[in-house]
Formats: structure tokens, C-alpha cells, sequence
């Protein structure tokens, strides 16, 4: 459990977004480092302080009234919609910030989590690009006017504004696919806002009431609500590890550090040490089923094969109802192994299957059942990496099948 720990304290100290957690006062409970980097403050500086220290003196009066009134009608949501935001660093300096803010409730307190984007590069992308459309607007006037007053240069003069038109064009043009760019940057990390608070608050609310009841069975008699409890814990650190498992293998995968090294491997016997790894998360009267045909010697890299694997089949046994088979097909051939994991679950909705690949994702059937919505997004970069494809097939509420096919030849 420390490891889980761990891993959750290094997420919020590496995370590139500023977090910071308030009580219903609006005190400061706890500040992320890239927060503190953001308004230039020490730790024991900020902790303890109203939340207000981080906003211009104008706008302060007002936001003690937005926040008695979040406190009232707790959501998840983003702040300062259709309006400039603005935080304040300790040397008085303003800049442009965008805010999301969470909610929970532990031992009948509300806590408030901020999540805080420093966008000052995007407004000065905004500025220049007004500045350059005013730019693009005077030089058409220019040329109206040019048009009119010299008609025996009309030519010449038409073909040096028509240049600088193209290029100003060209430069409008850059700044405007930076700009989506960045658009797109933040909606990623508005999805994984959205997903973090909504995935982490489960486990982490279990993981808080069962301690603290914990402590209150204290005769021998209790202890199978001991058991009860300490077995809620390890669920929760358990879905707790699988999100953070995710982040560090996009991670790795983002920052290059992952490979393709094959090596030699029986599949058959791959596969059916994967059936019985797997069987223990199997829900009651749900069976996995190994069909293989073909040599079973092949060459592949074992781990990037696993994990994508793995994915797929704990993806079949989540999303399948009890009573239902998970079906692993293989077919070995002589240059490509291709794999297939069916199962009779509740299927995806066509209007969503072109967007399964994508990080944070999640179709619209599945947003009450735990997941990241980075697992099929990871296994199509682990596909790649080993230089094959990846299929969806899918029906609503019967079934999905996966099928990858990868090169097997040294």
C-alpha cells in the first residue's frame, strides 16, 4: 500500500497542472509544487493562507461570494466561462489562468480541488492572430484605394500586395493552427481533469471511510468488520494502482522510452499462462475460452505482447456480464500471428467505435464502469511499436471483438 502511496504522492508533486486544495473557508490545505511554481510561493508561504492571496485585489471581494456560493451548490466545473481569469503571483504580477474545480466530502467537510492552467501563451497567440487579421483588413482597404487612384500601376502594385497578402496569409494561417493546437492540448487535459476527479474519488472516498472505521473496531469479536474493511481498502488501492498504471505507460510511451526487442516465445504456452493469470478476475460463471492453431514458436517482444493482451482480455471480463465466455482465438501463420479476444458484453455504440483509439475516451455506454479511458489508446501504440494493426468489430449489447495481427519472423 506505501508503493500505491507513493505513486499518488509522485502524480500530484510531477503533475505539469497546478493543484490546489482548499476547506470551505477557502483556506489552503495543500499546494502542488507546479502551483507554487506558478505564483512564485513557498510552500509554508501559501499553506494555511485564504485562497484569495493568489487573486488581483479587484477581483477578491467578488470571489468570496463565488465561492460561498460553490460551497452551497458543490459541481464539477470549469470557472470563468465566457470570461477572463486572472491569478496574481506574490510579486503582484497578474497573468492568465483557466480553473477547474472538484468537490468531496470526508467526515462531513467539504474540500474543494482547484485545478489551474497558466494560458498566457494562448492569449498572446489570440492577440497576434486580432492583430493580424486587423493588419489583413487595412492592406484590403489599401488595395480598393490602389485600385481606384492608379489604375496605370494597377498590375505592378496588385502583384506586391498580393505577395505580402500570401504571406500574411501564411503567417495567419500558423497562428491559427497553433492555436487549435493548444485548444486541442486542453481539452486532452480537460478530459483527464474530468476523468481524474471522477475515477479518484471513488476509491480514494472508500479508502478514507474504511480507515477511519477501522479504527473504531477495536474488541477481538470485530474483527470480520476488519476483514470487511481492510478487503474495501485493497479494492480501492487496487483500481487506485490500474489508473496509475495507465498514466505511467503513456508516459513512458510520450517521453520515447518504449521499445520493440523480440525475442523467442511459445505462444501457446504464453497464452495459457495469460488464461490462468487473468482467471482470478473472472466474474461469477464467466469462463475464458483458448482456441490455437499454428506452430507455436514465434518472434515477438514478450512484454509489449502481454500487456496488450492483458488490456483487451480484462477489458472483455469488465465489460461482460456474469455467466458470459471470453474467447481467445490464435492463428499462427507463416510471417504474422493474428490474435483475436470476443467477448459477449455490452458492445459499443457505432457513432463512438471511431474514437476508441484516442486518450481519455469513453463511449457512452460505459461511463458508469471504472477505466481510464487510456487502455485501448496504449494497446494501439503497443500494436505499432511491434509494427502491426489492430481491428474493432462491435455490436451493441452483444459483443466486441478485438483482433491485432503482428509479424512473427526474426
Amino acid at each position: 500500500m506505501h508503493r500505491h502511496i507513493a505513486h499518488l504522492t509522485s502524480l500530484f508533486d510531477n503533475a505539469t497542472e497546478g493543484i490546489i486544495l482548499t476547506d470551505t473557508s477557502g483556506t489552503v490545505i495543500l499546494i502542488n509544487p507546479a502551483a507554487r511554481k506558478m505564483f512564485a510561493y513557498t510552500e509554508d508561504e501559501i499553506v494555511g493562507q485564504p485562497i484569495e492571496i493568489l487573486i488581483p485585489h479587484s477581483h477578491r471581494h467578488h470571489h468570496v461570494e463565488l465561492r460561498d456560493h460553490f460551497n452551497g451548490h458543490p459541481t464539477n466545473r470549469r470557472m470563468g466561462h465566457g470570461r477572463d481569469l486572472y491569478g496574481m503571483r506574490k510579486n503582484g504580477e497578474k497573468f492568465s489562468v483557466e480553473v477547474s474545480l472538484s468537490s468531496y466530502e470526508r467526515e462531513g467537510k467539504l474540500f474543494v480541488i482547484a485545478f489551474i492552467i497558466d494560458i498566457t501563451q494562448r492569449k498572446l497567440i489570440e492577440t497576434a492572430m486580432l492583430a493580424q487579421q486587423n493588419r489583413l483588413e487595412q492592406i484590403t482597404e489599401q488595395v480598393r484605394k490602389l485600385n481606384t487612384e492608379l489604375e496605370a500601376k494597377v498590375e505592378e502594385r496588385t502583384l506586391i500586395l498580393r505577395e505580402a497578402l500570401a504571406k500574411l496569409q501564411r503567417s495567419q494561417e500558423e497562428l491559427s493552427e497553433a492555436l487549435v493546437k493548444e485548444k486541442e492540448l486542453n481539452e486532452i487535459k480537460g478530459r483527464f481533469v474530468s476523468m481524474a476527479s471522477h475515477e479518484f474519488r471513488t476509491p480514494l472516498s472508500t479508502v478514507l471511510s474504511s480507515a477511519s472505521l477501522l479504527s473504531k473496531y477495536t474488541a477481538t469479536e470485530d474483527q470480520p468488520k476488519r476483514d470487511k474493511h481492510i478487503s474495501k481498502i485493497k479494492n480501492a488501492v487496487s483500481q487506485l494502482n490500474e489508473i496509475l498504471e495507465d498514466f505511467l505507460s503513456l508516459g513512458k510511451l510520450d517521453e520515447g522510452k518504449v521499445e520493440s526487442r523480440p525475442t523467442e516465445l511459445n505462444l501457446e504456452e504464453f497464452l495459457r499462462d495469460l488464461e490462468e493469470e487473468t482467471s482470478v478476475l473472472l466474474k461469477k460463471g464467466q469462463k475464458i475460452g483458448l482456441e490455437f492453431e499454428g506452430k507455436p514458436d514465434i518472434f515477438v517482444d514478450r512484454k509489449l505482447l502481454k500487456n496488450v493482451l492483458v488490456n483487451l482480455v480484462t477489458n472483455a471480463i469488465k465489460f461482460s456480464g456474469e455467466e458470459k465466455t471470453i474467447r481467445i482465438v490464435a492463428n499462427v501463420g507463416r510471417k504474422n500471428a493474428t490474435l483475436k479476444v470476443a467477448d459477449e458484453g455490452i458492445g459499443i455504440p457505432r457513432e463512438d467505435q471511431g474514437h476508441l483509439f484516442s486518450s481519455f475516451f469513453r463511449s457512452a455506454n460505459a461511463t458508469n464502469i471504472q477505466g481510464t479511458g487510456l487502455g485501448l489508446h496504449i494497446v494501439k501504440r503497443f500494436v505499432d511499436l511491434m509494427n502491426g494493426k489492430v481491428k474493432i468489430d462491435s455490436e451493441l449489447n452483444k459483443g466486441t471483438t478485438v483482433t491485432i495481427t503482428i509479424p512473427i519472423t526474426k
